[in-house]
């Protein structure tokens, strides 16, 4: 019979485990955060690009990832019932999808300018983020590799590890974009084209210095050992996992990326203010995402053990402290506006009063979705900890792309709100998904482990 882990007890054991992660996740927002502020300073023009090759980049590379997240509830589920052979098949066949994959999304970023074009950007905004996307496109193979092997160490609760890797990489991204778009250290001045190199050069790094860690610190699991050797059952149970995972994931991410699309409908200035709100509210996002992840790995163990009160418990937990994180970065987004977005521009930018006022609204529109995006990525995690990633898929894809992305367009063009009416669409999609979400992990999920101890 397990023994139930009192609430200050799984406050703490969060804590511990969530730091790490939570510190990783914002030292991977600092690496994209470097880039908007550098070209930021380097232009407007170039900030609009790239924030739109970003978007595009990322809805191809977070939908990959779903093979490495399902690879997190898998390794600790394992872990808990002290299963090292499928921690190795899992991990291993998450790499090989992580590969495959990448391969196949390949030509997309390769040929992106006419799919921009054809999405109607600016044909000198796709031109430039196309070049950008060229370069950059070619770090999906090390970079869906790195997310596969950080779920399997934080699966294993290394957390450290993962936090101090995603800390060296962003010092390489920061030092290399100084170098490259600027021209500075004895480097040739590229401009865009330096953002996409350090982008790669960063993942590069990231991806040897997980892999020594990996195979150095845990020898036993063999994880490259007979690496072309196919394990065709657990490919295929990875597969099954992942793939709702990533089509839930792309749902989100791409209501996130079409509103950057309709905010360049509106010019590159209005697209510029969007960037840089979306960063705002993505380094905050960054503390319920690592709240996220060490719900899945909680849950996992949960569910290895059938342990429903430690489930239970522990879900109330994360849930308070994703709360209390979205209470204080709402106060924090309606008192300081205007000095967080000039963070992002040069003081005698012709624009940047332009980028204020339109910034400024953005921003007071980020801090309503806190509440509702938290709760739903904290739900997430908790279905996914309990490998449910099926209706959590659907779900997901009804709120985000029958609820938000319309609405975005009705209140942004219709109404002609502009990009408040993007964003207020972007809050009605993610408070649809928080509700669904969460009362699919209480009113079912929680219910089909095992049951509470006496």
């Amino acid at each position: 019979m397990n023994k139930v882990m009192t609430y200050p007890g799984h406050l703490r054991a969060i804590t511990v485990l969530g730091l790490p992660l939570i510190g990783g996740h914002l030292a991977q927002y600092a690496i994209g955060l470097t880039d908007t502020i550098m070209l930021g300073w380097y232009g407007v023009e170039a900030l609009a690009a790239v924030t739109l090759a970003s978007s595009y980049f990322f809805v191809l590379f977070l939908f990959g990832a779903g093979f490495g997240l399902a690879v997190m509830p898998m390794v600790a589920t394992a872990a808990a019932e002290e299963n090292e052979t499928s921690i190795r098949r899992s991990t291993r066949m998450g790499l090989w999808l992580s590969l495959i994959y990448a391969t196949v999304m390949m030509p997309l970023l390769w040929w992106s300018q006419p799919i921009l074009i054809a999405l109607k950007q600016e044909p000198q905004v796709a031109e430039t983020a196309a070049i950008y996307l060229r370069v950059a496109g070619w770090g999906l193979f090390p970079a869906l590799l790195v997310m596969t092997l950080k779920s399997y160490l934080a699966a294993l609760e290394r957390t450290q590890i993962v936090l101090w890797i995603t800390v060296v990489a962003a010092v390489v991204n920061g030092l290399t974009n100084y170098a490259l778009i600027f021209g500075n250290l004895g480097a040739p001045e590229l401009g865009v084209m330096g953002a996409a190199i350090a982008s790669v050069v960063t993942q590069i790094v990231s991806l040897v210095a997980v892999v020594i860690y990996a195979v150095k610190a845990l020898p036993e699991h063999s994880l490259f050992q007979r690496f072309w050797r196919p394990d065709w059952e657990m490919f295929m149970s990875v597969l099954r996992l992942g793939v709702p995972i990533g089509l839930t994931t792309l749902a989100e991410v791409s209501l996130f990326a079409i509103s950057a699309v309709m905010m360049g409908w509106l010019g590159p200035v209005p697209l510029a203010a969007h960037g840089i709100a979306l960063n705002l509210a993505s380094a905050t996002f960054m503390v319920h995402l690592g709240l996220s992840n060490v719900a899945t790995i909680r849950a996992g163990n949960a569910l290895g053990r059938r342990d429903r009160a430690h489930l239970e418990k522990g879900a109330i937990t994360v849930t308070g402290m994703s709360l209390v994180v979205s209470v204080l970065t709402i106060i924090l987004f309606l008192t300081c506006a205007e000095p967080l977005i000039s963070l992002f521009m040069e003081f005698d930018d012709p624009k940047r009063p332009e980028i204020l006022l339109i910034g400024t609204g953005l921003l007071a529109m980020a801090a309503l979705f806190q509440l509702v995006d938290g709760a739903q990525v904290i739900a997430l995690g908790l279905l996914r900890g309990l490998q449910d990633a099926k209706v959590p898929m659907v779900m997901a894809a009804l709120s985000y792309w029958a609820i938000g992305i319309p609405a975005s367009y009705y209140f942004g063009f219709v109404q002609g709100m502009e990009g408040i009416g993007v964003w207020l669409g972007l809050v009605l999609g993610l408070a649809c998904a928080a509700v669904l979400l969460m009362s699919r992990f209480w009113l079912r999920s929680v219910r089909e482990v095992g049951e509470v101890p006496a």
